[in-house]
């Protein structure tokens, strides 16, 4: 399990054969002020989590997980940095596991193999032959409604 402050462990999956293991040093986590509910303690409280990941100078990955996650996550990286963010919670302790467990979906998808290529076809003579037919009924229909020559 993620414990809030260790290491962000990966368990085998897609493009994880081995797992993998996000050394706690290399997590930066900050804590501010949440909005939302919180009862008196709102205000004093530091509850809300951002969770930082520097993917381009992690020792964590391998040089291609690292270019993986790097594409695949481009839209979201700041600087080469993942940051998810945490406070649906009122406690910090349960913010820091949703953020890591954020994180740890986010790495997930990003080192997950890219879907093999799509194999083209080509269409049956039959769908071909259908196609044509609606085509011609449909322009039959169309040239029925222009308007009627006087004979």
């Amino acid at each position: 399990m993620n414990e809030p402050g260790g290491d962000l462990v990966l368990a085998p999956g897609a493009g994880l054969r081995q797992g993998l293991v996000v050394p706690a040093v290399e997590l930066v986590e900050r804590f501010s002020r949440s909005s939302g509910p919180g009862g008196q303690g709102v205000n004093t409280t530091d509850s809300r989590v951002e969770l930082v990941l520097d993917v381009e100078s992690s020792g964590a990955f391998s040089p291609t997980q690292r270019e993986r996650v790097l594409t695949a996550l481009a839209g979201r990286l700041v600087g080469g940095r993942i940051t998810v963010v945490a406070s649906e919670h009122r406690s910090q302790l349960r913010n820091r596991a949703a953020a890591r467990d954020r994180l740890s979906e986010l790495l997930r998808e990003g080192l997950a193999p890219p879907p093999p290529a799509r194999r083209a076809t080509k269409p049956t003579k039959g769908s071909q032959r259908r196609r044509v037919e609606g085509k011609k009924r449909r322009s039959q229909v169309k040239s029925g409604r222009g308007r009627v020559q006087p004979e």
